[in-house]
């Protein structure tokens, strides 16, 4: 049972570290000023989610594990993070999708986690969903803006769906070490919120996608590899070093 748990908070801090750093290329590049900030402080905000779920998990794996070396030495194959996040940003409106398709899930999923009968996942959801429901809002309001916006903006937030649709299915297929939420519930709801957001942006959901699956056992797009060269380059270059 330990085991499991342990792959699911490491699942969860994964996907949380992964969108944060991939948020954080944004910084100084954002298309304004308060728009660059906006995507600066999704980051941290989930890069703090997945402090909390990394130190849970150094606690029960024990052995000296740290934050740090969880994020820093683990190879690509033991990362449990969602082939969405991981995805090139691309544009600003894929990079903007991206973030909408994934919050909108992680809400529902904080949802039901913060109810849960493990006590520091449950303290961990409830503190982060405030974080959560910002996102959900920023995000939904520019596919919003993207799609019922230009014919250009309009055309790009299109080409970001027919990018990202297909790394959506993943989040329902539960993998094995998800026991404590049974994401499949979650589906029904997401669809919801999605369509009802799609149709503001007149945006279509594509039918009969072929869903990419994988990343929760560690099976990545060549996406990860780059993401993961940048971010653990300092500790594996300088094991150990202090600041």
């Amino acid at each position: 049972m330990n085991s499991i748990i342990i792959d699911y908070t490491l699942h969860l801090a994964d996907t949380t570290l992964i969108l944060a750093q991939r948020n954080a290329e944004w910084c100084g590049h954002g298309p304004v000023l308060e728009q660059d900030i906006a995507i600066t402080n999704i980051s941290l905000d989930l890069l703090g989610q997945s402090r909390n779920f990394y130190q849970y998990a150094a606690v029960l794996i024990g052995d000296n594990a740290t934050e740090d070396s969880l994020a820093y030495l683990r190879k690509e194959r033991e990362f449990k993070n969602l082939l969405l996040v991981e995805q090139a940003n691309g544009d600003w409106a894929q990079t903007i999708l991206r973030q909408y398709l994934f919050s909108q899930f992680q809400y529902l999923l904080f949802e039901q986690l913060q109810n849960c009968k493990n006590d520091q996942l449950a303290a961990i959801a409830a503190k982060s969903i405030k974080e959560t429901a910002y996102h959900v809002r920023w995000s939904s309001e520019w596919v919003i803006r993207l799609g019922d916006g230009t014919e250009e903006s309009h055309d790009r937030i299109t080409n970001a769906v027919d990018q990202l649709w297909r790394y959506t299915g993943e989040m329902f297929e539960p993998a094995n070490y998800e026991t404590i939420v049974d994401v499949t519930t979650l589906k029904n709801d997401w669809l919801q919120k999605v369509t009802t957001i799609f149709n503001e942006a007149t945006l279509s959901i594509p039918a009969n996608a072929f869903m990419q699956t994988g990343g929760k056992d560690g099976k990545h797009t060549e996406q990860l590899g780059f993401i993961l060269t940048e971010l653990q380059y300092m500790q594996r270059t300088y094991p150990a070093a202090e600041w």
